[in-house]
């Protein structure tokens, strides 16, 4: 903030005091008349919403810390109950004070209005400082494409011939042509690559229109895109560059040596090596490559939502190799039988898009069959090939899952029918195991194969379980059990070895939250923040507070990904705990604010299932 902000700040202050006990904002007090900051002691915060008992439906704020910004901001009463636990005192300002100082300092209001965001921001650049040191990674992933754009593309019309783009890309020393329209729509793209595949090893006529021999329809992106989105395009597809749309018109060209320049490890360098890999050992390599490649996005600021959706992609990639490889093994019967009739399955995490380097295997087999002897004499080739493909994630580094949720398990390799009927049954049943089950197989997605079966599977669990709100309200009542771990003593609850499990107690209260609002509100999609914003779209929910609850998912992911990346540095084994006297003083606060708003979303899942 500014000098005189901040001295216009002080000067309305008061200073008031409150007893060990005392009441100092409470719901029935009406809309709320200041703005408190705490200057000695701590306040204990109560949430009347959530029906849990002991110290879990509690929160503590100190020295420092201030509040209630949210009401003061819709201008309501609060909906927790803020209490004295010391004697204590706070700064306040009134209400009226509160609204001048949003408008007239920015750095105040965006603290206010983002408050998570801006604390994020200020984190980022610290994780940048930290890992550039060690990183040739510069370029931002976040950098729009429009910004990546350094000359206008070159172009030529279908009809130009095969002679004369091959004179002008050596004219002016460029590795591409883009074949246009006459209203400059990209038509095709032709490639140095094009020229060995297409051209010299057919023996094409250099007369031959541009238009035979190029690569048609090429992919495109508009120039508000940003770089991390072509980067995914490079690895899903095998391609090398992207070209660049506004209003179907080209306006550029993006390449691979664009996005990573400075980058020891490219993504779609990475990407092809996963794609070719004729062996175990090229593939246990690529993994290291992998985790190489995510030190350098936290290098460069890469957020956790894009970085764990690079590092999914290529783990798909990786599970796609193996899974050709393992078939290849097969005898030409068996792979004459099974092809195009099965899906490999991502479950949990993997299925959401949401791993991180410690991921273990959720996965299963969903496979098309007209009669239980079909299935039975199908499931006999899958299972031994599901057996070679879980082994071989199991060497490069995932982890066969000690619940056995992997698809060489015969529970986990079924047909269509077999896995509605599976799935109706837990709907029925709805007891402890079924609903451990549910929060891991209903987060499912086709990774590998007829993903048209994977697609029938999911519109047929939305319209099953939209009417089963008792199953729901299970689910809900189960995702309550898991609280945030803020502490009575200061900031958190920790274990005997005095650590936080980011993933048990940080990522799936929102998780959890996220898969019921999902399949409640009939949204589609299996990652976690698409089903937060959904729900918040769908329910009318104020969007600042489903944003702050997705910058709080996110932080505790992207602290998960530095963990777990200092563990692999270290030679440890990768986990999730934390021992929260590790982090910096910035991380803690914004980890205790993080698990706030977890115990936010939770309250909203509550409020939907009354109990």
């Amino acid at each position: 903030m500014e000098r005189e902000d901040l001295e216009w700040l002080a000067g309305r202050l008061k200073l008031g005091y409150y007893g060990k006990g005392e009441v100092v904002l409470g719901p029935d007090q009406g809309q709320v008349s200041r703005f408190y900051i705490i200057k000695q002691g701590a306040v204990q915060g109560e949430q009347d919403v959530a029906r849990v008992e002991g110290d879990e439906a509690r929160w503590e704020l100190v020295e420092g810390e201030c509040f209630p910004l949210g009401a003061l901001l819709s201008k309501r009463p609060v909906s927790s109950l803020y209490r004295a636990k010391e004697d204590t005192f706070c700064y306040e300002l009134p209400a009226g004070d509160f609204s001048a100082l949003l408008q007239q300092s920015p750095p105040f209001h965006d603290f206010c209005t983002r408050r998570i965001a801006s604390l994020l921001e200020q984190s980022k650049h610290i994780i940048q400082a930290r890992y550039s040191q060690s990183s040739s990674e510069q370029q931002s992933m976040d950098t729009p494409l429009s910004a990546l754009l350094r000359r206008h593309p070159v172009s030529t019309l279908p009809t130009t011939p095969l002679r004369d783009v091959l004179a002008a890309m050596q004219q002016k020393r460029i590795g591409s042509m883009i074949v246009v329209d006459e209203r400059q729509r990209p038509l095709g793209i032709f490639t140095l690559h094009d020229v060995l595949d297409r051209v010299a090893l057919a023996a094409i006529d250099l007369a031959t229109p541009i238009r035979d021999v190029m690569s048609p329809d090429p992919v495109s992106l508009p120039p508000q895109a940003l770089a991390y989105e072509a980067a995914l395009v490079m690895a899903r597809e095998g391609f090398r560059h992207i070209l660049v749309t506004d209003n179907e018109q080209l306006v550029g060209l993006i390449s691979e040596k664009d996005l990573f320049t400075l980058q020891r490890v490219g993504l779609r360098q990475l990407s092809g090596t996963l794609r070719e890999a004729a062996d175990l050992p090229t593939l246990q390599q690529a993994v290291k490559d992998i985790r190489q490649l995510a030190h350098n996005m936290l290098a460069q600021g890469v957020a956790a939502e894009q970085l764990t959706q690079i590092l999914s992609t290529l783990n798909d990639l990786l599970t796609g190799r193996i899974i050709e490889l393992e078939e290849a093994r097969l005898p030409l019967s068996a792979r004459q039988r099974i092809a195009g009739k099965y899906c490999w399955l991502a479950l949990g995490s993997e299925g959401r898009f949401e791993q991180t380097l410690n991921t273990d295997q959720d996965n299963g087999i969903l496979f098309e069959a007209e009669s239980g002897e079909e299935a039975e004499a199908l499931r006999a080739i899958l299972l031994p090939l599901a057996k070679g493909i879980n082994d071989a994630l199991a060497a490069c580094g995932f982890p066969l899952c000690k619940g056995e949720i992997m698809a060489s398990n015969p529970r986990w390799c079924l047909s269509g029918q077999e896995w509605k009927d599976t799935f109706a049954d837990w709907i029925f049943r709805g007891d402890k195991p079924v609903l451990l089950h549910a929060s891991i197989f209903f987060d499912f997605r086709a990774l590998h194969g007829r993903a048209d079966l994977a697609e029938d599977l999911r519109g047929w669990l939305q319209d099953k379980i939209k009417d089963s709100r008792h199953f729901l309200k299970l689910m809900a009542e189960n995702a309550l059990g898991n609280r945030p771990p803020l502490g009575m003593v200061r900031d958190f609850t920790v274990g005997e070895d005095h650590a936080l499990d980011l993933k048990l107690n940080g990522i799936t209260p929102f998780v959890d939250a996220a898969r019921i609002f999902g399949l409640y509100g009939g949204i589609g999609e299996a990652s976690t923040i698409r089903r937060l914003r959904g729900a918040g779209e769908a329910w009318k929910l104020n969007s600042a507070e489903v944003e702050g609850w997705v910058e709080a998912f996110l932080f505790i992911q992207l602290l998960r990904l530095r963990l777990q990346h200092e563990q692999a540095g270290a030679g440890l084994p990768l986990s999730n705990r934390v021992d929260p006297d590790s982090l910096n003083s910035l991380d803690r606060r914004i980890l205790k604010e993080a698990f706030r708003q977890g115990r936010k979303v939770q309250a909203v899942l509550e409020k939907y299932f009354q109990f």
